[in-house]
């Protein structure tokens, strides 16, 4: 996993948080069920089933977002590293202070021969 991009990582962890959420969501949407199968009054039952259709229509909903957000990151990610290596690198080019120091010693050492002769 170490020389794998960062997008597909990302899309990788969004689906095991994915299956995680519905995971417990389901498990939520049972405990409900089984609570509206034991509930001794008809309304009792009743608010119990819509807690659970509640649940998973939450849950679904989150999980929508989650996997939207994911991809987009991971999208916009590999995106950035396209143009990254596309973009070419700008060699550092000689500054102008760089230049007249290099050469001073150039003339000094001219005028200390014409001075000799």
């Amino acid at each position: 996993m170490a020389e794998a991009d960062l997008d597909v990582v990302i899309r990788q962890l969004a689906r095991q948080l994915h299956t995680g959420l519905m995971t417990r969501a389901k498990e939520r949407r049972d405990r409900f069920n089984g609570l509206a199968a034991k509930a001794k009054g008809k309304e009792t039952g009743e608010r119990f089933k819509m807690l659970a259709k509640a649940t998973m229509e939450q849950a679904t909903a989150a999980a929508k977002r989650l996997q939207m957000s994911a991809d987009n990151v991971a999208d916009s990610y590999a995106r950035s590293m396209r143009l990254a290596a596309s973009t070419p690198v700008a060699v550092k080019e000689k500054t102008v202070k760089e230049k007249p120091a290099k050469e001073k010693p150039a003339k000094a050492m001219a005028k200390k021969a014409k001075k000799a002769k």
